[in-house]
């Protein structure tokens, strides 16, 4: 477990030269003391041949800021296949982790009720107004699935095909569809249904915003019928002069 390889890009992101880090222990040294046994447990399986991709673990630099860093950990053999090491390939992910965090707290923080699923349907995002509106807690509803654990089985279809759309990229805004509360209730909601992208513009998913309509899919219905039980003759017009 002692450092044999430390180049210029570690060099700069961590603050310590190679003098500094050569032939110390890189997990007792330079990682968090709650990371040490995962990272450990990483490194001792490289070093029986089996790697890991885009493991996560903070570093210390040496001016005592924590960046979190992705690690590739692979298996470093000699020229007659003899495993004599490990090398990590890391990316510095600490800016995207922030940026996700804020995205995060803009999300549970929004006053519409929004909500996301992966790329297999399971619920991933349930904010706080989703929470309130449908009454269905975070814990209740993440990993689930959306379309078919919580839609009506009447809209399943619709909904189903709105989210494969989004996976495919095209997006849908204005969409109207029934939800049923965790009481029984059911709700109008409006829906734009957003293509969710990680960082290199793959589609990972997809988010909706969501927009309570209940109240007004009733006034309007009201509104209906008291036009058309009238004692009075109502008519009325579009801006094209047509009866509507």
């Amino acid at each position: 477990g002692s450092v044999n390889v430390w180049n210029q890009c570690a060099r700069k992101l961590v603050g310590y030269n190679t003098d500094e880090v050569m032939d110390k222990n890189l997990v007792e040294e330079f990682i968090t003391t709650d990371y040490q046994a995962s990272v450990q447990a990483v490194l001792d399986r490289a070093l029986h041949g089996e790697e890991t991709a885009n493991f996560e673990f903070p570093l210390i630099t040496k001016a005592g800021a924590r960046i979190e860093i992705l690690l590739n950990a692979t298996t470093r053999r000699d020229e007659h296949g003899n495993i004599i090491g490990v090398v990590g390939i890391g990316q510095d992910i600490t800016f995207r982790i922030a940026q996700e965090r804020e995205y995060s707290n803009l999300i549970n923080n929004a006053n519409a009720p929004i909500f996301g699923v992966d790329n297999e349907g399971m619920v991933n995002v349930w904010n706080q107004c989703a929470m309130h509106l449908v009454g269905y807690s975070t814990e209740e509803v993440m990993g689930h699935r959306l379309v078919e654990e919580f839609i009506t089985k009447d809209y399943q279809a619709s909904v189903q095909t709105v989210l494969d759309k989004a996976l495919d990229g095209e997006e849908t805004a204005n969409f109207e569809f029934p939800l049923m509360t965790k009481a029984g209730v059911r709700l109008e909601v409006l829906l734009n249904a957003t293509t969710r992208r990680d960082e290199q513009g793959n589609i990972i998913g997809v988010v909706g915003i969501g927009q309570d309509i209940t109240a007004r899919l009733a006034q309007e219905r009201e509104y209906s019928k008291l036009i058309d039980s009238a004692n009075a003759p109502i008519f009325g017009v579009d801006t094209q002069g047509r009866v509507n």
